[in-house]
């Protein structure tokens, strides 16, 4: 490991330049992180053979490059975009959400139900940063799934198709996530076609990423592309499922080589995340081992140490621990998962 600042290019290629003088070969350079997937590929362009495209990565790290490049196409939802010192003059029915399209993790996705509530939203994002663009889009109601695909030569692959629920207070943060082990028919089917005409869009000879969509009565649509595979409990989770590891596959591809990602099993598999009600220093964490001794239950992780301030969320990284149960069914993995992790406290001092 080399202690490096990640945001200086110039600095990473001198130390990747540094290895190579070792004799040591460099065969690839892969982020599972944002915003450093892009980095890492400009830098795989410079040192390695890159079998993943830097202009797709790209474009799919910004929500704004993402929804221009692919604003004709019916899964699109409807989009605005103001630019610094705007004033937003569109008569668009509430209620919209308001975000930053360098947003990561729900961290600056806002909800307007009013004008009021947009006028709060935007001064509050353009006091964080005053020279961005802000994307305004119309709100889609509907069920929310998350696509997990990889894509080797060209073939695109969806590996698990899975349900989330939100939970939504200051933000929309997801705090369950049900893998699909046969989706139905229909909804196998819109998700693959939504699948093809982005890599195709995107001209995707060989990657991981990983789509947000909301099945309404006017068909999908997309809430947002990540180039690489979800963070959290992700990789675990479909290990559970479907018996192979992602990240191992995806470096594969990374590499040149063709990955196996075909199910060694298929297993309803459920994971509940723990969130809290209140702000407070942890003290201590209990119920971690009655969890993991639960029936059905594949792993627990928890999160903070003691000491750590949580707070109600407004990311994704402020989920603090899950429980990845499974069963018979979704509903009985579900549910394994839910009563397990009512099990996990977090005592903590105001």
């Amino acid at each position: 490991m080399i202690l490096i600042d990640t945001s200086n290019i110039e600095d990473m290629k001198d130390e990747i330049y540094n290895l190579t003088k070792t004799g040591l070969e460099i065969k690839s350079i892969v982020s599972f992180v944002d915003p450093f997937v892009h980095i890492a590929s400009i830098l795989c362009d410079e040192f390695c053979d890159n079998y993943t495209s830097s202009t797709a990565i790209e474009i799919m790290e910004d929500k704004e490059k993402t929804r221009n490049f692919l604003k004709n196409q019916p899964y699109s939802p409807k989009f605005f975009l103001l630019k610094p010192n705007e004033s937003f003059s569109n008569n668009i029915e509430f209620p919209l959400i308001v975000k930053s399209p360098k947003s990561t993790g729900s961290k600056d996705v806002l909800l307007a139900d009013d004008s009021e509530q947009l006028k709060k939203h935007l001064s509050h994002l353009r006091s964080k940063n005053p020279r961005e663009t802000i994307m305004i889009e119309e709100y889609i109601e509907g069920p929310q799934y998350l696509v997990e695909a990889l894509v080797y030569k060209r073939q695109a692959n969806i590996i698990g198709i899975i349900e989330q629920e939100i939970t939504q207070g200051k933000r929309f943060i997801i705090t369950g996530y049900g893998v699909l082990v046969k989706a139905p028919k229909e909804i196998q089917a819109g998700l693959e076609e939504v699948l093809q005409s982005i890599v195709k869009a995107f001209n995707i000879e060989n990657g991981a990423l990983h789509l947000e969509l909301r099945l309404t009565k006017n068909g999908w649509k997309l809430i947002e592309i990540n180039p690489r595979i979800s963070g959290g409990a992700m990789n675990t989770m479909l290990h559970a499922a479907f018996g192979f590891n992602l990240v191992k596959e995806t470096l594969k591809v990374f590499l040149g080589e063709r990955p196996d990602i075909k199910p060694k099993h298929r297993k309803f598999v459920y994971t509940k995340y723990v969130i809290v009600e209140s702000k407070g220093i942890l003290e201590k964490v209990i119920g971690r081992n009655k969890a993991a001794h639960s029936p059905g239950v594949v792993d627990v992780y928890v999160k903070p140490r003691r000491g750590t301030l949580l707070i109600p969320p407004l990311s994704m990284g402020h989920r603090y621990a899950y429980v990845i149960a499974e069963g018979a069914t979704l509903a009985e993995a579900k549910n394994k998962a839910i009563n397990a992790a009512k099990e996990i406290k977090f005592i903590l001092k105001s």
